[in-house]
């Protein structure tokens, strides 16, 4: 969450698609009531908690591929700049034969879980189930687009988290690493990127990182940039 603020706030466009090591909990930037069973759950090292920069609710991280977009001169109507920035989500998942529609129900800031609800901002199966649910952070004209794919829900710690069954998903024909191969085909023909050029993070900038990370802290649980994220793009 630290990484994907500091390319926001450096202003120039990237994608980044990661996985988590450990299940985590994200917690929208608005979202101030945790409740007891997550700090609990977090005190038991059953799961990580850290709060993102972008909006929306809860999401359970570790059973799914997330990505982080960051556009610096996006449509400034907020409902087209969703619909242009899932395009090459859309493309992906209809190319694989799995084709997506956004949701419909309004947003809210009621409830905790992000995959509860499906709105305009949102990818849904044709059964109705949520397959990315997405959120933004909008700073001085440019945007950040957080969004996590479902793939392999831990349909156990999902109910202990959120008292409530996981979105029922049909498992994809395609393993995660050629989905991610598609997913990076479609973002270069549908976003204002330049060629992807992966790097890693030098030393310098990871310790401006490490000074950001209370930002990010939950109930005193905070997860570090090294110790959440396994694989990044």
């Amino acid at each position: 969450m630290a990484i994907d603020h500091w390319l926001l706030e450096r202003g120039e466009p990237a994608l980044r698609l990661y996985t988590w090591a450990r299940p985590t909990l994200s917690l929208g930037f608005h979202q101030r009531r945790v409740p007891r069973r997550w700090l609990d759950l977090a005190a038991a090292g059953r799961v990580d908690l850290v709060r993102r920069p972008s909006g929306g609710q809860a999401v359970l991280h570790g059973g799914d591929l997330t990505y982080a977009l960051v556009w610096p001169d996006p449509p400034s109507e907020r409902q087209r700049a969703y619909e242009v920035a899932c395009a090459w989500l859309c493309q992906a998942f209809a190319e694989l034969g799995e084709p997506l529609r956004f949701g419909t129900t309004p947003a809210s800031l009621a409830g905790s879980n992000c995959f509860a609800s499906s709105t305009a901002a949102d990818l849904i199966q044709p059964n109705g189930s949520k397959r990315i649910g997405s959120a933004q952070l909008w700073r001085g004209g440019r945007v950040l687009q957080h969004g996590s794919i479902q793939l392999a829900v831990d349909a156990a710690l999902w109910q202990e988290l959120f008292q409530s069954e996981p979105p029922a998903l049909p498992p994809l024909a395609v393993s995660p690493q050629q989905l991610e191969t598609s997913l990076l085909t479609a973002a270069s023909q549908w976003l204002p990127l330049p060629p992807a050029v992966p790097r890693p993070l030098l030393a310098a900038e990871l310790a401006e990182l490490a000074g950001r990370l209370e930002h990010y802290r939950v109930g005193g649980v905070v997860s570090s940039p090294e110790a959440s994220i396994v694989r990044t793009t």
